[in-house]
């Protein structure tokens, strides 16, 4: 099964830069929001998480807040 991945990030932000990295190299496409440019994505992302910062990303509508590898990696089924 194709995961949906939409990526909740800024562009000044290091670890959402090392999320999309890790998944580009796992051969992970995604959909990027940069929620400093989109108001109405930051506040669906606050509503679901109840956190402002990022990397946030939704993994087949399951929310990981921050670059948490060991979530990632099982929602994802990556074995490392």
């Amino acid at each position: 099964m194709k995961a949906n991945i939409i990526v909740f990030s800024t562009a000044t932000c290091s670890w959402c830069k090392k999320l999309k990295s890790y998944l580009k190299s796992n051969g992970f496409a995604y959909k990027d929001i940069d929620v400093s440019r989109d108001a109405k994505a930051l506040s669906d992302m606050i509503k679901k998480t109840g956190q402002q910062g990022v990397p946030q990303m939704w993994i087949n509508n399951q929310p990981v807040v921050g670059f948490d590898k060991p979530k990632i990696d099982r929602l994802l089924g990556i074995n490392k």
